[in-house]
């Protein structure tokens, strides 16, 4: 594997680098159900190093209209000074700048639907409060709160007035997102790339957001908006020696890595063969950076390319179909010493890609599951099979 690059930035988690957003472009074309966007921020000055496989941590704020529903709800002007008993801070904020910068506004618990039922003057609300808080509505409260956030509480229980400390005592702390990056810092020593899918979905009858996605997307100004960030190594990388052929199988927003690797492999000039399974929506609005692989692929860096698009047939078809469909092939590159890569979906697709895994190696390899397992095990234990999921 690659080894990570000395860190000789004073910047990291704990003292993050001010970046700037330079590129924010939309990846998906017209007719998409999806937005995923290509974003490039500006890490110049910072001594940032990263390696292909690394993370982006990215330390996002809140919406000010977020920010502005509750400041109005609690009836207060923002300028309160609050201390969150979770921020450990040497000394109060004012309570807009802990709602905006330092908290989260989503994932209440059951400690507020607590402290609302000793709040609440309407016996309307005592009686609903009560109903959520008895033992047997356990299943229920948890439903409750899947689809609210501390606005909502705060909208159905407007006889509870809860002080800004008794509200951000609550809260939890508002926490940095890693992104793959999809860069190499070969061709971008000074920026990183971004491949990120945006969340915007509906619960409660409120538009939500994805608190980074949306920062990233729709509130950070290019090249003007302080875009926090540091660097998380991993564990994944290309091989330290090029001549090692890779697979690479990332559907989605799991390309990200995978665009790094190639730059990174480009770059150095790794003779090593590279194979790429790609899969998403629609081929005509959701191939991700289309026109690189193809590039790529013309000018040979690129040996096979493998796409499934799920929704461009009445049966779908999915990136571990296209694996089993090149069972042979998959296997003469693993027995080879080909090293394996996912990134992704944790819930299902990594998971079906493992299980397809050990079926091509077992069946193509003439081995029973047992010795199929032991095999994975052993990729696993060279590093030849290495996920990074999400």
């Amino acid at each position: 594997m690659s080894s990570t690059p000395p860190q000789t930035s004073p910047f990291g988690k704990d003292h993050p680098f001010a970046g700037r957003l330079t590129e924010n472009r939309l990846l998906n074309k017209p007719g998409s159900h999806k937005e995923t966007r290509h974003l490039v921020i500006d890490i110049a000055g910072s001594g940032l190093v990263y390696k292909a496989g690394d993370s982006l941590g990215v330390f996002p704020s809140n919406r000010p209209e977020e920010v502005d529903e509750i400041i109005h709800r609690l009836g207060v002007s923002g300028h309160e000074m609050v201390s969150p008993v979770m921020l450990k801070l040497d000394a109060p904020i004012p309570l807009r700048e802990a709602l905006t910068h330092r908290l989260a506004l989503a994932k209440p618990t059951r400690k507020i639907v607590e402290t609302l039922a000793t709040k609440v003057t309407a016996e309307a609300d005592r009686a609903k409060l009560a109903v959520l808080l008895a033992p047997e509505s356990k299943d229920q409260l948890a439903g409750y709160l899947e689809d609210r956030e501390f606005i909502d509480l705060l909208i159905e229980f407007p006889s509870a007035k809860l002080s800004p400390q008794e509200l951000v005592d609550h809260m939890r702390k508002l926490m940095p997102r890693l992104y793959s990056i999809a860069s190499s810092a070969k061709p971008y020593p000074e920026e990183v790339h971004l491949t990120v899918a945006v969340v915007r979905y509906e619960s409660n009858h409120r538009a939500r957001v994805g608190v980074c996605s949306t920062f990233l997307s729709d509130r950070a100004e290019l090249k003007s908006t302080p875009v926090p960030v540091f660097v998380s190594s991993s564990h994944f990388g290309v091989p330290e020696d090029g001549a090692k052929d890779i697979i690479m199988v990332g559907p989605g927003t799991g390309i990200a890595p995978f665009r790094a690797f190639l730059q990174e492999r480009v770059a150095t000039r790794a003779t090593g063969r590279n194979w790429l399974f790609f899969g998403d929506q629609r081929k005509a609005t959701d191939y991700l950076y289309e026109e690189e692989w193809t590039q790529w692929q013309a000018q040979g860096h690129l040996a096979r390319v493998d796409l499934a698009f799920s929704r461009d047939q009445l049966h779908k078809i999915y990136v571990q179909d296209r694996m089993r469909e090149n069972a042979a092939e998959l296997w003469s590159w693993i027995k080879g010493g080909a090293h394996f890569y996912v990134c992704g979906d944790a819930k299902r697709m990594a998971k079906d890609v493992d299980v397809t895994l050990h079926h091509v190696i077992s069946s193509q390899g003439g081995m029973d599951q047992a010795a199929a397992a032991d095999y994975v095990k052993q990729m696993k234990k060279d590093k030849r099979y290495l996920r990074d999921v999400y």
